[in-house]
């Protein structure tokens, strides 16, 4: 067994903007195929009211292709860990031998699950925003998750150069603005407190908060607007039945109260989904913008991802000579 520590995981994923962005694509691209299984999350919540936005995911997942790859990746999602200073969300993922079943390694996992969030993002406004690349991006929610999509987008579109932030914390937006300065320095990031008129202004917007009900209304983006729905509750489900919809899998979103879940429950069919990523990056699906809607892109997260992107982990540490290895885990 090998247990690879957080230092680890981020010492090889650093710097590897492009290929984990070309990674997640194959992933999404094997899931389309179908070669790929991928069960429903299963959700941890607990009956105490002083837990209840708190949750523990368990998303297990096999990932075929040149390097298949099975597992499951365990991750605790506690929003109060913010009053405290610490981290919503903390992970760990367990990959499977294909061989025997038995487990070859266990891995700090918040951090790919950071890391193949934010591609998965990036990757899709790539994809969403070819025709015209967008010079600037809308950060609404200012956390780990909106630091690592900002890290990613400005690898994948070389022309962006401006951030605008917003929390519903203005100190949070503040601090947010100093860090992405250091550590995404081409990107001019700096604090708003005027939502409606950021969403006029910026075509690119990406969701990355901790709501747990819809908040927010797209009325007020501007014509080719396109945002990334990554927190999944964010939006009313009128928003939602009004834009162009893109997901990564029909199914998996479509559940557990997402704004998707909320407007399929409220229309009584899935129809206003239009398109997967996995099937407009294999060409299986097309996307048709119209002026007056929003591009919204709504990945679910998908487990195969994080085990893809654990795989090259283990793989990469292995060579590297990290990690801990434990010889006597299992009986011999």
């Amino acid at each position: 067994m090998l247990i690879l520590r957080r230092t680890d995981v981020a010492h090889v994923l650093s710097g590897q903007e492009l290929e984990i962005v070309d990674l997640v694509a194959d992933a999404y691209r094997l899931h389309d195929e179908g070669r790929s299984s991928l069960p429903h999350s299963t959700f941890l919540r607990f009956p105490e009211e002083r837990h209840s936005r708190d949750r523990i995911i368990g998303l297990p997942a096999y990932t075929g292709g040149p390097d298949p790859v099975a597992g499951i990746k365990w991750i605790a999602s506690f929003p109060g860990n913010l009053n405290e200073g610490t981290e919503r969300a903390s992970a760990s993922i367990i990959l499977n031998s294909l061989g025997n079943g038995r487990p070859t390694a266990f891995l700090e996992g918040a951090v790919v699950s950071a890391k193949r969030t934010a591609a998965s993002a990036a990757l899709a406004a790539r994809e969403l925003t070819s025709d015209e690349p967008p010079v600037s991006v809308l950060l609404i929610g200012c956390g780990v998750i909106n630091l690592e999509i900002l890290r990613f987008l400005a690898a994948v579109l070389p022309g962006l150069s401006e951030a605008a932030l917003y929390d519903t914390d203005p100190e949070r937006a503040a601090a947010f603005a100093t860090r992405c300065a250091r550590e995404v320095p081409r990107v001019k990031a700096h604090p708003i407190d005027a939502l409606d008129a950021a969403l006029t202004e910026h075509r690119l917007v990406s969701l990355a908060t901790t709501a747990a009900e819809p908040h927010m209304d797209l009325t007020g983006c501007g014509p080719g607007t396109t945002v990334l729905h990554i927190s999944l509750r964010d939006l009313s489900a009128d928003a939602v039945l009004g834009a162009v919809n893109v997901v990564d899998d029909v199914d998996h979103v479509c559940r557990e109260r997402t704004s998707l879940h909320l407007a399929e429950l409220a229309v009584g069919h899935r129809g206003f989904v239009h398109a997967t990523i996995g099937g407009l990056l294999r060409g299986t699906a097309s996307l048709t913008r119209e002026p007056d809607r929003p591009v919204v892109c709504s990945p679910f997260g998908l487990g195969v991802l994080d085990m893809a992107l654990a795989e090259f982990v283990r793989r990469r540490a292995e060579e590297q000579g990290l990690g801990i290895r434990v010889d006597d885990f299992l009986p011999a």
